[in-house]
């Protein structure tokens, strides 16, 4: 199973409208990024992500996973990019910010800390970990 993080703008898509969505999930569609697309491409069902609140808040709020692959995005008229379904599975007891992870030398090399602008991002199994046990999860 890979791991990966998902980025949203609060006031766009958020963590409560997630969860709200429940065990149907929501389209995470929009992305307009070649680099990100690959990475939808590469995502597996089961697949586990993090939910990012960027903008104020800039931390890891949720887990999400992964309950279709990708697929075309009826949101692009060009037909050049695509989307896959994430449902919400558990907040994170304790948000993980951006600064912490920057603090954290075991995420110095995490896509998160050195590509932030990048919508949908791999994340290693140990970078996983690390920002789970910084949550609060075991």
């Amino acid at each position: 199973m890979a791991h990966w993080l998902f980025k949203s703008e609060p006031d766009a898509w958020s963590w409560e409208q997630q969860k709200q969505k429940g065990a149907r999930g929501e389209p995470w569609s929009g992305v307009r990024n070649h680099t990100a697309k690959l990475n939808m491409k590469a995502m597996k069902k089961g697949d586990l992500g993090f939910f990012y609140h960027s903008n104020d808040q800039k931390a890891v709020v949720g887990i999400v996973e992964v309950i279709e692959e990708f697929q075309p995005d009826p949101t692009d008229a060009k037909g050049q990019f695509g989307l896959v379904v994430v449902k919400a599975v558990q907040d994170m007891p304790a948000p993980v910010t951006l600064a912490a992870c920057k603090l954290n030398p075991k995420l110095a090399k995490m896509s998160l800390v050195t590509s932030f602008r990048l919508s949908v991002q791999p994340v290693t199994a140990a970078e996983w970990k690390e920002v789970c046990k910084m949550g609060g999860l075991k």
